[in-house]
């Protein structure tokens, strides 16, 4: 069965169902790469409206303070886990500590461990060219930022890019029913809202304010902070390595990813768990694994090769 053979009945059920299990889809589809899935789509942008309703439940400290420690926290899991672990297995870990950080980087929106990972190696396999899912050289910066995610081509773990993972049934879980940590995330902040709003009332937060400000806020600005390595990391900054694409190393980028930014060192090691190679060069996330290795949490940490200083001396 191809796509033209499926009634629009059946695409409806489909498209919907899919926003709560991301393994139901078509048969056999001939999907192009630019056809975007409007429908499938639409709780993703719709968490960019709500945003707006800060003017309606206004802020307070409280809901600020949520709203950074909610993008620190996923951030951390992101980078260090979804891309250091997941993807590029840099180092590590037990079996719970890496479902106990799947978890929370689920929760960012970005889609279960195994979507993310499979499209990151792909990601690394064509860097900058026309296989490249979100190469801005290749398909422009709105493309390669955000429209890339909205692909019907795009929806799809490809699951043999991620064999060393799926093995996991609670990763596998995870990725395939990737709209429920979130939700559980989101609710959590509106109940924690509503009680402190009645018994810490000096607070000046409430259930609605926690929802916008440490949900959809924090969400949005944690994805499209994550994103910029895709748009922008392959457009500005410097190139200390000859890497056959377009990486660069942009130390802003680095700041609001906790580490992601210094991308043409990273391309250049891809296996090493360090990004930022140099003392200067800050890289949080790196910072924030050291720390459970000394924990014992994670261990075997990948070192930037000797081959990197060699190569090229620091500017």
């Amino acid at each position: 069965m191809n796509e033209s053979a499926i009634d629009d009945g059946n695409r409806w059920y489909h498209n919907l169902l899919r926003w709560f299990d991301s393994s139901s889809t078509y048969r056999d589809a001939i999907i192009s790469r630019y056809d975007i899935e409007w429908l499938r789509a639409l709780p993703f942008g719709l968490v960019h409206l709500v945003c707006l309703g800060a003017f309606w439940v206004g802020w307070s400290p409280t809901a600020l303070w949520v709203a950074a420690g909610a993008y620190i926290v996923r951030m951390f899991a992101i980078t260090g886990f979804y891309h250091r672990y997941f993807s590029h297995r840099t180092y590590r870990t037990s079996r719970l500590v890496q479902f106990i950080f799947a978890v929370v980087g689920n929760s960012s929106l970005q889609r279960g461990p195994l979507w993310w990972a499979a499209h990151h190696r792909h990601h690394h396999r064509y860097a900058d060219q026309q296989a490249d899912p979100h190469s801005p050289h290749q398909h422009g910066f709105w493309w390669s930022h955000i429209f890339w995610i909205t692909s019907r081509q795009h929806f799809a773990t490809d699951e043999d890019a991620v064999g060393d993972l799926a093995r996991y049934k609670e990763l596998r879980f995870l990725n395939r029913f990737d709209f429920l940590v979130p939700t559980l995330f989101a609710t959590a902040l509106y109940a924690l809202g509503s009680y402190l709003e009645t018994t810490m009332p000096q607070l000046g937060t409430s259930g609605p304010q926690l929802l916008i400000w440490g949900f959809f806020i924090s969400t949005i600005a944690l994805f499209h902070a994550t994103c910029t390595i895709n748009s922008l990391a392959h457009q500005f900054g410097r190139r200390r390595y000859a890497t056959g694409e377009h990486s660069r190393n942009n130390w802003f980028l680095a700041l609001i990813t906790f580490g992601e930014g210094w991308h043409n060192n990273h391309h250049f090691c891809p296996g090493a768990c360090r990004q930022g190679f140099y003392w200067w060069e800050i890289d949080l996330t790196y910072y924030g694994l050291r720390v459970l290795s000394w924990l014992g949490l994670i261990w075997d940490l990948h070192p930037v090769p000797a081959r990197a200083y060699r190569r090229q001396p620091p500017p």
